[in-house]
């Protein structure tokens, strides 16, 4: 299980908020490339990058900060936020980032998902994002009646790389993980999945860690690392000796 850190981007700067609500924000004064090289330095082996602008007005206005960390890291960059189309995503490959974060459109248009998904086999991530069990879109403010559950399985099916599920409950707290949740999409897809939502302390990770053999990959962690909670080498090696097996991901995700 992998530890992924975040940067989420507001107006070309990184920010976290709570619970998913643009209006309770706050700003962390590192350029965002300095960031993403002081993670790559303590043993991030991949960034996770959000573009909160893009996914509220599906209009991409980070692209500078986005350009600016892949020319700056040597590691895996996956990024989400506004992504709508195969032009969107060709732009963004060509910026050198390595799979994008499809969310918004994969409830509104399943049928882009399914081509794209076997135009670029491996290089689209699903982004299940809720709250109470039941699917958020554009940028978490609007509220669907669909199961998140019913979502993953639909899309199992789909060349894709793997699932980032987010709790809307828990991200940003640091008050743990919902891990009936996160258990609930495990049990119903062999495709790698990727937690985020509510990490505060090492202790939070390693409560996850049980979850590895089932197809776990990773855990996106934000707050708990601007915040100087734990830092990437610390997790790294209490993850490392914690480890229960090696899991297969099959080549199916950074390999």
């Amino acid at each position: 299980m992998e530890l992924i850190p975040a940067i989420d981007l507001m107006n070309g700067k990184c920010v976290r908020l709570f619970k998913g609500d643009f209006n309770k924000r706050k700003y962390f004064t590192k350029e965002p490339y300095e960031q993403a090289k002081f993670w790559e330095r303590e043993g991030a082996k991949y960034i996770h990058i959000v573009d909160l602008d893009a996914a509220k007005t599906g209009s991409p206005t980070n692209d500078k900060s986005i350009k600016e960390i892949a020319e700056t890291v040597n590691i895996p960059i996956q990024v989400g936020g506004g992504i709508r189309t195969q032009h969107r995503i060709e732009q963004l490959f060509s910026y050198g980032i390595d799979k994008v974060i499809m969310g918004t459109s994969a409830i509104e248009n399943k049928e882009l998902i399914k081509d794209l998904s076997n135009k670029f086999p491996g290089r689209i991530i699903i982004g299940i994002d809720a709250k109470d069990g039941k699917i958020s879109t554009r940028g978490w403010l609007e509220q669907s009646n669909i199961l998140a559950t019913d979502l993953v399985r639909e899309f199992s099916s789909f060349k894709i790389a793997s699932f980032i599920v987010t709790d809307i409950n828990t991200d940003g707290t640091l008050e743990g993980t919902n891990e009936e949740f996160i258990k609930s999409i495990l049990e119903i897809t062999k495709i790698p999945v990727i937690a985020s939502g509510g990490v505060g302390s090492i202790s939070d990770l390693l409560s996850l860690v049980k979850f590895e053999n089932s197809g776990l990959f990773g855990v996106i962690v934000g707050k708990a690392l601007y915040e100087n909670k734990f830092n990437i080498s610390e997790a790294n090696n209490v993850l490392s000796s914690n480890r229960l097996t090696d899991f297969d991901l099959n080549n199916n995700y950074y390999a």
